[in-house]
């Protein structure tokens, strides 16, 4: 039986950042050396991004309530919460998003109501409360008590590839389930200031956004685009172990995104493709660009140069995902869905075309999915 996601939503928080204006203020740190203050304005210059999205409403002046927490906008002086202080306004904003996008989602599946959901999945790396969103969600959509609920948690970058997978895993098993899958990062929360240039990274790339899908093995009509969920492949390249970590400290989560993931994937994306493509034979004997759609997850501008490099791709094949880290950053597990939502309004009427995506996070683990973008009926677009 064919699985199909029947509806993608994306969301971001209210407050807009300016790569340049966030590269001005880490680099006047007091506490940034000579050289810290170099790197950060290599790393941000060089990001391929030009805004991103933070739940942090103290980025625009004051805080809503009492002395500033994480910024203080009169100085310009990032302050230094506690894990605690940061994961108190995770559950907060995290929750409103959680139910915005499985919300819009359910709205916008055709033929789908909230009766008829029975699983929900969310994902997240970047905070924790329990209950947890999982069950927010039910609660606020008013679904049916009885609804089965997973939550895929400090997996990094690549989760939403493993969620699509489990939904598909459940829809095949029972043809009459309804999936919401729900990604939520807000990965600003754990931004801090360092001399450490893989923190710079880090803070030069990530971003806070929220996506969610409803998958479906049902067969139901659609006056929008599909995307059918075919084939998923994980493989763990045999380096890069230490090159991309994600740790909890005592003030807020450390990210490590080494200068050399860039390198491993280099070496390793066409071994790790090499699995998903033989499920079609006829792929594996062809140019890569010869498969229409690639939803890479751009985890920086250089993962996505050597991918475009080494698989030889044409570079329109590589702008919806140029595009979102240009726009959004790096979002963490939602940012691969803002990819296939790009390539989904893209999809020409009437049309079924392949997507190839990939998403790399620690391990180093590259997740991979073969899915088919099948255009609206030419007469039904909205």
């Amino acid at each position: 039986m064919s699985v199909t996601l029947r509806s993608l939503e994306t969301a971001v928080p209210a407050t807009a950042l300016r790569q340049e204006t966030v590269r001005n203020v880490l680099a006047a740190q007091p506490d940034l050396s000579r050289l810290g203050k170099r790197l950060v304005s290599t790393a941000f210059d060089s990001s391929g991004i030009e805004h991103r999205y933070s739940a942090l409403t103290e980025w625009e002046g004051s805080p809503d309530e009492g002395e500033p927490v994480f910024f203080e906008a009169g100085t310009g002086r990032f302050l230094n919460p506690t894990t605690g202080a940061r994961n108190r306004v995770y559950e907060r904003e995290a929750t409103r998003l959680y139910t915005q996008v499985a919300r819009e989602a359910l709205a916008a599946a055709d033929g789908i109501e909230a009766a008829d959901v029975t699983h929900v999945i969310t994902v997240s790396c970047t905070g924790f409360f329990a209950p947890g969103p999982d069950y927010r969600i039910v609660r606020d959509l008013d679904l049916d008590p009885s609804v089965q609920r997973y939550h895929l948690g400090f997996m990094g970058c690549y989760a939403a590839l493993p969620a699509l997978r489990q939904a598909q895993t459940i829809c095949r098993a029972d043809p009459e389930a309804v999936v919401i899958v729900a990604s939520v990062e807000l990965c600003t929360l754990h931004v801090r200031t360092s001399n450490d240039p893989d923190t710079i990274v880090g803070s030069s790339l990530f971003a806070d956004g929220a996506a969610g899908a409803v998958i479906t093995g049902k067969e139901l009509p659609a006056t929008s685009a599909l995307l059918r969920i075919d084939h998923f492949e994980t493989v763990l390249t045999p380096v890069g172990e230490e090159a991309m970590a994600w740790n909890i400290g005592d003030n807020g989560f450390e990210m490590v995104l080494g200068t050399y993931v860039p390198h491993i994937i280099d070496e390793h994306i066409t071994g790790a493709l090499a699995p998903l493509l033989a499920h079609d034979p006829s792929l594996a004997e062809r140019p890569y660009r010869e498969i229409p759609h690639w939803a890479i997850h751009p985890g920086g501008r250089s993962i996505l140069d050597k991918v475009e490099a080494k698989l030889a791709l044409e570079a329109a094949q590589l702008v919806p995902a140029r595009e979102t880290l240009r726009d959004y950053g790096n979002m963490s597990s939602a940012t691969v869905l803002f990819v296939l939502k790009a390539i989904l309004e893209a999809a020409r009427p009437g049309a079924e075309e392949q997507v190839c995506s990939m998403a790399f996070g620690p391990g180093l683990t590259v997740e991979t999915a073969l899915l088919t973008a099948i255009g609206a009926p030419a007469n039904e677009q909205r």
